[in-house]
């Protein structure tokens, strides 16, 4: 039986990414199970691994590229116990689930509740984790502080608010004006950061903790923000992704130095790959929270398009855009 995928080709804009048809299905090793994928994401890092620009990254195209994905357990290898054909689950894949089918390890697999929608549920996977973590992980944040969200009406941003809003939290955030009605709808106060100073409008010493996935500039200032006591989280670098300059693993070096100063204030710089790796219970927890919260109607990711696999480089050029309100899904194979 045959199967299709989409890969990069070479490093470079949308265009690189092609569909292509593999006359056979992959085999699950011993410890592995084959998942027929339902859904994966569209994402900002989806376009940086694209690029070759993604940190760390040690692939080299061809191969395809998505960051999670939720599908059915097809096949299981003789050494897995955990799982049964037929069941839905998660994985945070990094790359590779651009595709109808993928192998992962048993290990690495999150079941997915019973009546779930695929598409919502996937979205929880990078962002909501991401953003799950950095608050109750990184940040310690506590009921009815006060936090800045850089870029909050991204991915991550729109997360970081509707479970902030759980917390009762005070919430402003920096957003291009297009998305400003979304960002206000979910509970925090919006900042055109095209024509407004965010530090003007904060203020020095006034928050609890400040999420920032933008570029080294936009850190010192965020960093300025935050109370005695406070926490910068760093998560990205959007800007030098976006080839707009700037030293990536030495603003890295430099985010982790500012924990050492004597300003009672600390810093962390989160990734959810190195959180996984050092911590994989964690992110199983979490994510087995984050559907918890899904089923109960604590929380609903905003969902801009569901697209199709064979769509993905449409796709990579509306991310890139900028334009996104809120998640744009593929959907690989009918459930």
């Amino acid at each position: 039986m045959s199967y299709r995928k989409v890969i990069i080709t070479e490093f470079g804009a949308p265009d690189v990414l092609e569909v292509v048809q593999e006359a056979t299905l992959p085999e699950p090793a011993a410890n592995q199970v084959r998942i027929k994928v339902l859904a994966t994401s569209a994402c900002f890092t989806d376009t940086m691994v694209r690029k070759g620009v993604y940190y760390n990254l040690k692939d080299k195209p061809p191969f395809p590229p998505g960051y999670d994905l939720v599908g059915v357990v097809d096949k299981i290898g003789a050494e897995v116990t955990s799982f049964k054909a037929g069941q839905t689950v998660a994985d945070l894949t990094v790359i590779g689930a651009y595709t109808e089918y993928i192998c992962r390890a048993e290990d690495s697999l999150v079941p997915v509740p019973d009546g779930l929608d695929p598409v919502e549920a996937v979205s929880l996977v990078l962002s909501y984790v991401t953003a799950y973590q950095m608050l109750h992980r990184s940040a310690k944040v506590q009921p009815g502080q006060t936090i800045l969200i850089q870029g909050a009406g991204g991915a991550v941003g729109t997360a970081l608010i509707e479970l902030g809003a759980l917390l009762d939290l005070k919430m402003v955030g920096t957003a291009s004006k297009s998305k400003h009605e979304l960002v206000e709808s979910l509970g925090c106060s919006p900042i055109d950061y095209r024509s407004e100073d965010f530090l003007e409008r904060v203020g020095e010493g006034t928050v609890d903790a400040a999420f920032d996935a933008i570029d080294m500039e936009t850190f010192k200032r965020s960093f300025k923000t935050l109370k005695k006591g406070g926490k910068f989280v760093a998560y990205g670098f959007y800007n030098n992704a976006m080839g707009k300059g700037g030293n990536v693993p030495l603003d890295y070096i430099r985010v982790k130095l500012w924990d050492w100063l004597p300003n009672g204030r600390s810093s962390t710089f989160y990734s959810i790959a190195e959180m996984r790796k050092k911590h994989p219970e964690w992110f199983r927890e979490d994510l087995a929270a984050l559907f918890e919260m899904l089923a109960q109607g604590k929380i609903k990711p905003a969902i801009e398009r569901r697209m199709k696999l064979e769509e993905a480089a449409q796709a990579h050029v509306i991310i890139e855009q900028a334009a996104v309100k809120g998640r744009i899904v593929l959907l690989v194979n009918e459930n």
